[in-house]
């Protein structure tokens, strides 16, 4: 695909009665490499390629994608969307990013990953193995993988923008199993960066695999946790995921523009304890979820969504902003060619404050530690959330008790904000994969340790 091709094509959508058009392609080059218990698991190596073709009348969206490149396809598939245009287009103006699109270099690479490394990565997993065992005769399970994905992507669109931009990304999976007199619990860790195949050999996977193991073998001396109200301190890092699930989803205008937030209509009003700031930012360096420009060609940018508890701004792509008459911050995402961009995260969190893990323990007086959340579920629209707890300790009269497991964190995003009465100056973030109508794609969740009073904690009365 050149220039000159992709700009006839989107001539003839605005002929055709479109507002506006837009080109994406897109060539991936992926592999993975897994071990459980000393053996291959499995190995897998691959590429994809393919173009996706959005047009706009007003803001509503035609989309449609094809692996052919060739300029007949392409008019082809143009003409099928076209001739579905809606008869009642909003007509509203859409925003228009920055007009700079080059890379910034955030994200430099030493290393592009993808031939020659099947040697090393065997090696790297074998030794996270052997780490993982040493930690404890009890680690009955060790699984490990290693994965990487290059990416490269071009777009045009009918405004005249051209953009390119590389994104890689490689990952370690570690999965710990420990297990005595029939109980077994799981610890596990997965760390991944944007960077080249140094990460793999920079990254301590001695001891996160040990961390992981540890954690397995600790939960096997865990009690059941206790039910009800009480105050609880959530660990940094992963427990970032309550935020990001229960609240950064109705941030978005994709949640906006559907009335399903309960976040509608409130910038500048106060929807969380004054000490709480929460932050969307593209731009951190090597960061998972960071991006050089978002999948319309925007620019990223650090988007302030809470400020000392008063809601400022929302996540927003073109036709989110526009619908919704909201700043366009940068955000418009998919999983791949085979996707419309909407309006996503990229690394959100709430931003470090000044209280310590003591000072906490002391606030909470009997409630409960949660040190690493597990999985969980959401109801975006309302913000209800039930996460599991990975691991897990008692507080007792302001000071940390025994290990407790079973425990789940019940409640509603939008209710919770107001109850985070402590925050410390732990900031950590983890990486993950979220799901939503564009598909799956790299994000960071993050938090320093909060102490959130109350909260409703699942366990055995």
């Amino acid at each position: 695909m050149d220039s000159s091709r992709a700009f006839r094509i989107l001539d003839t959508a605005r002929q055709l009665g479109a507002d506006f058009a837009e080109l994406y392609r897109e060539e991936s080059r992926f592999g993975s490499l897994s071990l459980r218990d000393r053996r291959i698991e499995s190995a897998s190596a691959g590429t994809e390629f393919g173009i996706g073709l959005r047009l706009l009348f007003g803001t509503q969206v035609l989309y449609g994608q094809t692996s052919r490149d060739d300029e007949d396809s392409l008019l082809a598939l143009l003409r099928d969307l076209a001739a579905a245009r809606p008869r009642d287009g909003q007509g509203r103006t859409l925003a228009r990013p920055d007009a700079s699109v080059a890379a910034r270099g955030i994200h430099p690479v030493r290393i592009l990953p993808g031939s020659g490394e099947g040697d090393v990565r065997l090696d790297l997993l074998r030794t996270i193995d052997e780490s993982a065992r040493a930690t404890s005769s009890h680690v009955a399970q060790v699984t490990a993988g290693a994965t990487h994905r290059v990416t490269d992507i071009a777009l045009w669109n009918s405004e005249g923008l051209e953009a390119t931009d590389r994104r890689t990304w490689c990952r370690l999976t570690i999965a710990v199993v420990a297990e005595r007199a029939g109980e077994r619990h799981t610890g596990s860790e997965a760390p991944g960066e944007r960077r080249g195949f140094e990460f793999f050999l920079e990254h301590d996977a001695r001891a996160t695999a040990r961390k992981a193991a540890e954690r397995a073998v600790r939960m096997l001396d865990a009690a059941h946790a206790p039910a009800g109200e009480m105050p609880v301190i959530l660990g940094n890092g992963f427990g970032g995921v309550i935020f990001h699930e229960a609240c950064g989803h109705p941030l978005e205008t994709e949640a906006l523009r559907r009335k399903a937030t309960p976040f509608a209509g409130k910038v500048g009003e106060l929807v969380a304890h004054p000490c709480v700031t929460a932050i969307d930012d593209g731009t951190i360096p090597h960061a998972w979820g960071s991006l050089e420009i978002d999948d319309e060609g925007t620019p990223t940018r650090r988007t302030t969504l809470i400020e000392n508890g008063v809601l400022r701004s929302y996540l927003s792509d073109r036709v989110g902003a526009a619908e919704c008459d909201v700043p366009l911050t940068g955000s418009a995402r998919r999983e791949s060619y085979k996707y419309a961009p909407v309006a996503r995260m990229r690394n959100t969190f709430i931003d470090a404050g000044t209280s310590s893990l003591d000072d906490m323990l002391q606030a909470c007086g009997d409630g409960l530690y949660a040190v690493r959340m597990g999985g969980g579920s959401v109801n975006p629209a309302t913000g209800e959330f039930n996460f599991s707890i990975e691991e897990a300790f008692r507080v007792k009269n302001g000071k940390l008790g025994e290990a407790v497991r079973g425990a789940t964190l019940i409640g509603k995003g939008h209710e919770i904000l107001p109850r985070i009465v402590m925050v410390g100056s732990d900031l950590e973030f983890a990486p993950g994969t979220c799901g939503a109508s564009s598909g799956l794609v790299p994000v960071c969740v993050g938090q320093p340790t909060l102490l959130v009073s109350p909260i409703l904690v699942g366990g055995r009365a």
